[in-house]
């Protein structure tokens, strides 16, 4: 199943500690996590087919609370498709909008020394009536701001953009060009992460390397080095590795294929069934890394955006009714009906000494008719195309994912 195979670079994907207490605190139903990363797969996957050989990031959490608000004025075969492709079928409306506003709470209560910031807002045209139950659902559930816009007037564009720009701490200074006229509601999601590791890297120890590219040659890039006790996994045909950020609670996982093997292998077996079993595997990892050999990581230094229109991608996945006059979105407001015309994503990520700092925005355009000798360390030298992730391990959602096929500088 398309979604299975997917799992594919699931590039920052957070962590929060395993306490018994916080398990219990967490309401949110456990196949809204399940679903969401499953879509996270997912879309993964279809845009590695699209673009494969390029660099990919992106927020399956930010497309996911975007559509989700979506979601929420569907109806009909619009609706029965929604769910489908972000797999939320069998979940009753008030499951999945209690669920994600019980999940967005828990990420946002997690580790103080670990910034993470989720916003939502909707943005109406001028004079465009929409039910209030549509706009309340979203205040409630999604914290979501919202706003009345005459999208004629360019100032609109600016509005818009600022407050991009502001929830995504400047990485991100923008989201849109212009509005077209027929635009009745606009829906944006904007997610910041920024997390300083565990055990930092030495700024000295970085040093330029080669890293190996998917068409054989080589390009020099700045690598990260240090010796720690990390916890890590060596199975089939690669390696894993979990580097923790500030107090141990949210961590990125770097999955890399052997030499003689591929990243394009890699994807083939990486399912959701293999992914938890390699959670696990690592979490166990955890408390014997400190009393064994440790792991001598070379990671590349890099920092990259990334943009694409999900229109096609979210088509393939089975979504495409929502994309056309005949979308039913009915319950959003009155006449004339309202489709998707547009689906946008755009990311930020920098991994460097200090940390990882990252951010996404997804917008929905919704337009209308209107002395001892040490064991030898294990030596985990990422310079070939590699999979990195952030994981909330308490809840399982996927906040970034994605694979670093060159890594990019300044």
């Amino acid at each position: 199943m398309k979604r299975e195979i997917l799992a594919i670079f699931i590039l920052l994907c957070m962590i929060f500690g395993c306490s018994e207490d916080d398990e219990e605190k967490f309401e949110a139903a456990p196949e809204l996590v399940t679903g969401s990363r499953g879509f996270g797969f997912g879309l993964l996957y279809e845009l590695y087919q699209e673009e494969g050989g390029k660099n990919i990031f992106i927020s399956p959490l930010s497309v996911s609370l975007a559509l989700a608000m979506v979601y929420n004025g569907a109806a009909g075969e619009t609706q029965k498709a929604m769910a489908e492709t972000l797999d939320l079928t069998g979940m009753s409306l008030e499951e999945v909008n209690g669920g994600y506003a019980d999940l967005q709470e828990k990420l946002l209560s997690s580790d103080p020394e670990v910034e993470l910031a989720i916003a939502n807002s909707m943005w109406a045209r001028e004079g465009r009536e929409f039910y209030d139950d549509f706009m309340e659902r979203n205040r409630r559930f999604y914290d979501a701001e919202v706003d009345t816009l005459d999208f004629r007037d360019p100032q609109s564009v600016v509005i818009i953009n600022d407050w991009v720009n502001t929830k995504t701490k400047g990485k991100i200074p923008e989201l849109l060009d212009q509005i077209s006229p027929n635009v009745a509601l606009i829906l944006i999601n904007a997610t910041y992460f920024k997390g300083t590791w565990k055990q930092e890297f030495d700024p000295s120890a970085t040093q330029n390397r080669p890293f190996y590219l998917l068409n054989g040659s080589e390009k020099q890039v700045p690598m990260m080095s240090q010796l720690g006790s990390h916890a890590y996994i060596k199975e089939g045909n690669f390696a894993a590795v979990r580097l923790p950020y500030g107090s141990d609670r949210v961590c990125m996982y770097i999955f890399l294929p052997d030499r003689d093997s591929s990243i394009q292998e890699f994807l083939e077996y990486l399912n959701s069934t293999n992914w938890e079993n390699w959670m696990t595997a690592l979490e166990n990892e955890i408390e014997r890394a400190p009393y064994g050999p440790g792991v001598q990581i070379w990671l590349p230094r890099f920092k990259l955006e990334y943009e694409v229109e999900l229109n096609d991608v979210l088509s393939a996945l089975g979504m495409g009714v929502a994309f056309g006059s005949g979308a039913d979105f009915s319950k959003m407001g009155p006449p004339p009906g309202l489709w998707i015309d547009e689906a946008i994503h755009k990311t930020f990520v920098e991994v460097n000494e200090e940390g990882t700092e990252a951010a996404a925005v997804t917008g929905i355009i919704m337009p209308d008719s209107s002395g001892w000798e040490p064991p030898t360390p294990f030596v985990f030298m990422v310079d070939r195309p590699f999979l990195i992730a952030i994981r909330d391990d308490v809840t399982g959602a996927v906040l970034f994912m994605g694979v670093i096929v060159e890594p990019m500088q300044e």
